[in-house]
C-alpha cells in the first residue's frame, strides 16, 4: 500500500499453468511438471501490436510434446482462450528467434524427450516486458515468473 496512487490501474493476465492439468487429463504430459521445474519462457522476436505507449515482442512459454500428441495438445488448449488459447508457434524455435532452446529468458530450462516436437504458448510475461520495457512507467508492481495472482480458485475454467 505504501506504493499505491489512485490514478493506477490493475490486470490479471492468464496464465498457461491454468492448461496444464487439462493437457495432463487428455494424456499429454507436461515435461516441466514431470520434471519438477518451472516452465521455460523466452522472449521471441515476434512483434506484438503496440498499445498506446506499450510495445514490445511477445514472450512465450514451451512445452515439450510428444509429436503424436501435439494435435491434441492444440484441441485441449484452444479451448481455454482466457488462459492463452492454442499455441502461438510449433516447431523450429530458430524461427520465432530463440536461439537456443536450453537458455530461457525466464523459468527453468525444460528437457525435451526422444520424439517431443517443442509447442509455444503466448506468456503472460509479455505484459510485464511491456510495462517494464517502457521508460515511461513510473512504477510496475508485477509478478516473478511461475508466480501469479493467488485466489481461492484452484484453475480457471471457461466450462
Amino acid at each position: 500500500m505504501d506504493y499505491w496512487k489512485d490514478d493506477m490501474v490493475v490486470f490479471l493476465i492468464g496464465c498457461s499453468f491454468s492448461f496444464e492439468s487439462h493437457l495432463m487429463e487428455a494424456g499429454v504430459p507436461v515435461r516441466n511438471i514431470e520434471q519438477k521445474r518451472n516452465v521455460s519462457m523466452y522472449i521471441t522476436t515476434t512483434p506484438c501490436s503496440p498499445v498506446g505507449l506499450f510495445d514490445c515482442p511477445l514472450v512465450v512459454s514451451y512445452r515439450p510434446v510428444p509429436s503424436a500428441l501435439v494435435g491434441t495438445a492444440v484441441q485441449v488448449t484452444q479451448r481455454y482462450g482466457a488462459a492463452h488459447g492454442p499455441p502461438v508457434h510449433i516447431g523450429d524455435p530458430h524461427a520465432i528467434g530463440i536461439e537456443d532452446i536450453n537458455k530461457p529468458d525466464f523459468g527453468d530450462s525444460v528437457v525435451a524427450s526422444d520424439g517431443d516436437i517443442p509447442v509455444f504458448w503466448a506468456c503472460g510475461v509479455t505484459s510485464t516486458l511491456a510495462a517494464i520495457s517502457n521508460p515511461k512507467a513510473e512504477l510496475v508492481i508485477t509478478h516473478a515468473p511461475g508466480h501469479m495472482f493467488i485466489t481461492d480458485l484452484k484453475e480457471f475454467s471457461e466450462e
